[in-house]
């Protein structure tokens, strides 16, 4: 039975690439969309100006105390009572983006507070502008710290995108639910599920074990 089960698995192969596709298709695109968002929050968070840093961080919080599934219901069927019509793919990128910005932020802006203010000022001495010390003295600093938490949320982010199946798009999730009603083994059919998200996650998992290294290695020689 397992052979026929198999059989039938290795026949869906093309939709299984599809919804490989669609997955990272999805999550490239949002986490491009959501680095540059975020990226630009996180810089004008810690910009020094109260207001715009708590009108983004109501927004984050909102963003980050709701369920991601409800985000991407409300965006997909409660925005075209508005006369606002998304397909799934659109409502997809737009949920995810702007998840990511929110995740992103945070840990850019935590980067950017992480750089010495000693070194701040001292920048400031030498007459740089506001620009200036931001490009070359705070965000080289910052980035060395954000990078490794930075490649680990984009793990976590592509994962989240599994929850865009529930608005019909044919992601490695949705295909996986239509699969298993050809094949009724759903241990089967979901690990193999699991493997295809492991085999887009793994190597953004190494290069954020490899970055953490890095990190540690170039603080033990301040250190010394």
């Amino acid at each position: 039975m397992i052979w026929f089960q198999f059989q039938s698995l290795i026949g869906s192969y093309p939709l299984a690439l599809r919804g490989l596709g669609m997955t990272v298709a999805l999550s490239a695109i949002s986490l491009v969309l959501g680095t540059l968002i975020g990226f630009t929050l996180g810089v004008l968070r810690t910009s020094g100006n109260r207001l715009v840093s708590r009108v983004i961080g109501l927004w984050i919080d909102l963003i980050r105390g709701t369920p991601f599934l409800v985000q991407i219901f409300l965006i997909f069927f409660i925005l075209p009572e508005f006369g606002v019509e998304l397909d799934a793919f659109t409502a997809g990128i737009i949920a995810l983006t702007n998840l990511a910005a929110c995740f992103i932020c945070e840990i850019v802006a935590a980067g950017i507070r992480s750089v010495p203010t000693g070194q701040v000022e001292a920048a400031l001495a030498s007459g740089l502008s506001q620009w200036q010390r931001m490009r070359q003295v705070v965000l080289p600093q910052a980035m060395r710290v954000s990078l490794p938490p930075l490649v680990g949320q984009y793990v976590l982010l592509i994962k989240d995108s599994s929850v865009v199946s529930a608005i019909g798009l044919t992601d490695l999730t949705r295909v996986g639910w239509l699969v298993v009603q050809r094949v009724p083994n759903g241990l089967l059919v979901f690990a193999i599920v699991g493997i295809g998200y492991f085999v887009v996650c793994y190597p953004l998992i190494l290069l954020a074990r490899r970055l953490e290294r890095r990190m540690s290695a170039a603080h033990g020689e301040v250190q010394l």
